[in-house]
């Protein structure tokens, strides 16, 4: 079955290049599907059928749930989603699919803390700028596969010099960013046991034995038999029942709690 890709661009220009740019970097079978604003992006997120509606919870936040099991082939794995749109803004988006499990990437021209810090804070799982080379969005995009976020390098610097400053004078924004990107210290290791509900599947197990061997996403998803994008779905699950933002954190907590 073909990966399903969701492009959402209002720039018709903007859309063929990043599609170009989706197809050139991986070899899976992609199914690309673009949006030209937030209510076209909606529409082909809701008629992918298998996908609930949109609910608001405690907070009045809007968010989707997502179905399990083998409901999810359906999805969009792949999302890319530009800031600036006719109808809203795409971090509007991102904060409803924040359940939704597909890796989300911004595309966009603002390489601001303005702009950077609220996307990653909304749930993106890369940042890369659409002013960059084709070469270097290919390059960045195929990190996914590698289990690394895509970052265009003016924002990888960005973050870096963010943090070399210190946290002290942060924003608050920029300090409820994801950890994944923005840790400015390391992280214990020293986790609570998950919960019988929170253990890991057998499924699960087998990716992360792989991955405290170090194998990367795509020789994991070779081995296995399955799309990397699969993989990617699996080390995401991993990381949530584990409380943990990095591989080497969760070889070592599966070791010491006899998981794997």
């Amino acid at each position: 079955m073909p990966v399903k890709v969701l492009i959402v661009e209002d720039n018709p220009v903007a859309r063929s290049f990043l599609g170009r740019v989706v197809r050139e970097s991986f070899s899976d079978q992609l199914m690309i599907t673009e949006a030209g604003d937030l209510e076209s992006a909606r529409r082909h997120i809701s008629d992918s059928q298998t996908w609930a509606p949109a609910r608001v919870n405690a907070q009045g936040m809007t968010s989707m749930t997502a179905p399990s099991g083998s409901d999810q082939q359906h999805l969009f794995k792949l999302m890319m989603v530009d800031l600036e749109l006719p109808d809203g803004n795409g971090m509007e988006l991102l904060a409803e699919l924040s359940q939704y499990p597909a890796t989300k990437i911004v595309t966009t021209l603002y390489s601001d803390d303005e702009h950077l810090f609220p996307a990653l804070q909304c749930g993106a799982d890369g940042y890369l700028l659409k002013e960059d080379r084709f070469e270097v969005l290919v390059e960045e995009l195929q990190k996914i596969v590698r289990g690394q976020p895509p970052l265009s390098p003016a924002i990888a610097r960005r973050l870096l010099t963010h943090f070399r400053h210190g946290s002290a004078s942060a924003s608050p924004t920029a300090l409820n960013a994801p950890s994944a990107f923005l840790s400015s210290r390391p992280t214990s290791l020293e986790r609570p046991a998950p919960t019988d509900h929170a253990r890991l599947t057998p499924r699960e197990s087998e990716v992360l034995t792989y991955l405290s061997k170090g194998f990367t996403i795509k020789e994991i998803a070779n081995l296995m038999g399955i799309k990397w994008f699969t993989v990617n779905d699996h080390i995401k699950s991993i990381y949530k029942k584990l409380n943990v933002s990095s591989r080497a954190e969760a070889a070592v907590l599966a070791s010491k709690q006899g998981l794997v």
